[in-house]
């Protein structure tokens, strides 16, 4: 049997999941504030698109196990969508755990990144079978383009063309993704209108409802006018009457 004396390093086994998969890689969220702003409103604004569907998971940035028992097989998506699973609150991502890898990724790409997102990740999520992958450059200076499209076909990735509006559509989502003004924006044709966060939404409701209020003064303003105007014409008739009146 060995032995061990004090001071010498005695091997051991981490019994704690959280040891053997740890929770943070040390890397930042985002290659810049640009990037963090985007990613974040990304996040906020599918969370609240998807909030009615209590099996839709939406989280960014987290780090992804796809091999049990092997910590080195892991993967931090800058956003990720999973259908069918439970929405709470996860430190990672363990795909036998889940039962499922995601069925939808985006990668923000940078300088530092965008060849590996075009390259070695791009190979790994088509081998794991994520059906949708999309990629945006924030900079538009690194990418082939903007924003791009792909969908898992027999396993490998099959680019997807723009549509008219120029929106790189996700069968997954049922969305489709724009530049717009030059910033991300996300589109839902069945509802025709832009997703917004909650705080977008607020402030729509806020300016619709000032709006409303401000027509409805309007509309008073000028039911008044209207009716002074018949009121000054019907005093004018019944003067001439009694002009009228008066003179037989």
């Amino acid at each position: 049997m060995d032995t061990y004396k004090n001071g010498t390093n005695i091997p051991y086994a981490p019994t704690d999941t959280a040891d053997l998969y740890p929770e943070t890689d040390g890397k930042p969220m985002a290659a810049s504030d640009l990037h963090l702003e985007i990613l974040i409103w990304l996040l906020q604004t599918l969370k609240a698109h998807f909030a009615q569907m209590p099996e839709v998971y939406v989280s960014g940035d987290i780090l992804t196990y796809y091999t049990e028992g092997d910590p080195r097989a892991v993967v931090a998506p800058d956003v990720l969508v999973a259908f069918g699973i439970a929405r709470k609150r996860r430190h990672t991502y363990k795909v036998w755990e889940e039962g499922k890898v995601p069925d939808f990724v985006m990668e923000f790409s940078s300088k530092t990144t965008y060849q590996n997102d075009l390259t070695d990740k791009m190979a790994l999520y088509a081998a794991l079978g994520i059906s949708n992958y999309l990629l945006y450059d924030a900079e538009a200076l690194y990418l082939p383009s903007p924003l791009m499209g792909f969908q898992l076909v027999k396993g490998v990735y099959v680019s997807v063309p723009p549509g008219v509006d120029g929106g790189i559509h996700s069968d997954v989502l049922g969305l489709d993704f724009h530049i717009r003004e030059r910033r991300l924006a996300v589109y839902d044709p069945v509802t025709e209108q832009w997703l917004q966060t909650p705080a977008e939404q607020h402030a729509a409701r806020a300016e619709n409802a000032e709006t409303r209020a401000e027509n409805a003064e309007t509309r008073a303003a000028q039911e008044t006018i209207a009716r002074q105007k018949v009121e000054e014409e019907l005093k004018r008739l019944q003067e001439q009457l009694a002009h009228l009146q008066a003179r037989t």
